[in-house]
């Protein structure tokens, strides 16, 4: 070892060493060689100053996320994660030991030990997993219009719908709810209704909702609003001291990115609102990765932003790190990058000018450092290998260290298709969820208010009918009455003058008998 190596091992080893537990990323990586005493920590008591994962495809970002879950779950951290194309289920089963894992190993001077780990498996269609839902009222008005994909008018309108909603009592559990509720309050009862109050919402405005209600329920992911809603402190479980590892597996609707990043929003944003505030702990509660961070940020809305960067900023105190992983970090907003203290930067690849401007952000985000040219250095990484800074125990960033990660001791890759069913089937989350519950809410609600109005109005209307009814009765019967009177008299007259001998006369100058 020259003397910038043992320079380089000496700082390395001071600025990662963490006072309590820690993740072992790797090893620090000098001019190629793979320097093991130059051991790259992260610490635990820091995770809940969030952090990003980010480069190209094929560098290894998944793989990082499976070692970061791994030894998250042995310090018994719950982990939730993303599972973009369906290849982490491997985490349940110990992995293999081959040539590459051996000499990867061999360089970090470690030992590798397989070892599988608890898993609970997830799906937004319920096809890959235990169902996991959230009521129309959980989304809330921002987040549901990023995924109906509705510009600043529509989503002022779908806020005022859920605001009367909440005025009148009226849960919005699914789709139909508010369906029922868009179309109930742009008609002519429901819109004269909230005239006043809440202003009118036109046909157009009403119709371009529903039509994008619509269209999720054609793709047929209207399962993932309703109830039984998904418990948040399902994500809380251990299973013999270790932390359980939720994996939504989105492979299947890959193709809805808006849809279920925005999901993964709405899951976080409930764990920011109901979670306890916790202070600093030597350890997280929970660790929350949101993989293809960059489709969650796209098209957004400032209040949608907004949204995000506040729930970043406050997460933290309530015990929750979240990891962000994507691309580039040009990707992520700069309110929200801000927030993220910990760099796991994977190898960039720079093709077009747009590759190069995003590279030479990403090198004005790492601190100084005395061994690398970070531009130089981060197009040079390869696969397994990233360009680390994260925060010590003090909150300072670390030196810059190119690292040679350490590789994922559980499977690479997914389960076989009958192990895969099997660790569904077995799951109490599935057996919690299968069944869809349909309370009384906004539809229900509504229909029994237009079917009762519209009874009374049937009945209003058979009321003003039924007077000219009997009044015609009435009519009749004082006329039978009359001529009934009249015949008596002219019957008694003629009995008279029969009697009498005298002629009577009816009223119309004839004898009752006409003569």
């Amino acid at each position: 070892m020259n003397d910038q190596s043992e320079k380089f091992t000496e700082k390395i080893k001071a600025s990662y060493k963490p006072v309590g537990s820690y993740i072992y990323l790797g090893a620090g990586i000098l001019d190629g060689q793979v320097l093991a005493d130059a051991e790259v920590n992260l610490p635990l008591h820091m995770m809940n100053r969030h952090g990003l994962v980010a480069g190209a495809t094929g560098t290894g970002k998944t793989r990082t996320l499976q070692l970061l879950a791994e030894q998250l779950s042995d310090a018994g951290v719950p982990v939730f994660m993303l599972d973009v194309k369906g290849d982490l289920s491997g985490l349940s089963q110990p992995g293999s030991i081959n040539p590459k894992i051996e000499e990867r190993a061999g360089q970090l001077n470690k030992q590798f030990v397989p070892a599988g780990f608890p898993l609970e498996l997830y799906s937004l269609s319920g096809k890959l997993g235990a169902q996991m839902r959230a009521t129309v009222l959980e989304f809330g008005p921002t987040l549901l219009a990023k995924i109906l994909d509705l510009n600043d008018t529509q989503t002022g309108v779908l806020a005022v719908i859920f605001k009367y909603a909440d005025d009148n009592k009226m849960p919005v559990i699914d789709l139909n709810d508010l369906k029922k509720l868009v179309a109930y309050l742009s008609d002519e009862e429901g819109a004269e209704e909230i005239k006043s109050t809440y202003g009118k919402i036109s046909t157009a405005t009403s119709g371009t909702i529903l039509r994008k209600i619509v269209t999720i329920e054609q793709q047929g992911l209207s399962g993932m609003f309703g109830e039984t809603s998904f418990d948040i402190e399902d994500l809380f479980e251990k299973v013999d001291g270790k932390g359980t590892i939720s994996l939504l597996n989105i492979s299947d609707v890959q193709n809805q990115p808006v849809l279920y990043s925005t999901f993964l929003l709405s899951l976080l944003a409930e764990i920011f609102y109901n979670m306890p505030e916790a202070g600093d702990l030597d350890k997280p509660k929970l660790v929350f990765f949101f993989d293809e961070a960059h489709l969650l940020f796209k098209n957004s809305s400032k209040a949608f932003l907004e949204q995000i960067e506040t729930i970043i900023r406050l997460i933290r105190s309530k015990g929750i790190g979240v990891f962000f992983c994507t691309q580039s970090p040009s990707d992520v907003p700069e309110s929200v990058l801000s927030q993220l203290g910990n760099r796991i930067q994977h190898a960039l690849r720079v093709f077009t000018p747009n590759d190069a401007d995003a590279l030479k952000k990403t090198v004005n985000t790492y601190p100084r450092s005395d061994f690398y040219k970070i531009d130089q250095i981060l197009t040079a990484l390869g696969t397994g290998q990233a360009l680390v800074t994260v925060l010590n125990e003090k909150g300072i960033p670390t030196e810059v260290a190119a690292t040679m990660l350490t590789p994922p001791r559980s499977i690479i890759g997914p389960l076989t298709n009958a192990e895969y069913i099997a660790l569904t089937q077995s799951s109490a989350m599935t057996k919690k969820y299968q069944e869809t519950i349909d309370p009384e809410s906004a539809y229900e609600i509504l229909t029994n208010r237009i079917n009762e109005k519209q009874a009374a109005q049937e009945t209003e209307v058979s009321q003003e009918k039924a007077p000219k009814k009997d009044e015609k009765s009435l009519i009749e019967q004082v006329m039978g009455a009359t001529i009934t009177r009249q015949i008596g008299k002219e019957i008694v007259r003629g009995l008279f003058g029969m009697l009498t001998g005298k002629k009577t006369r009816s009223s119309s100058g004839k004898g009752i008998f006409g003569f």
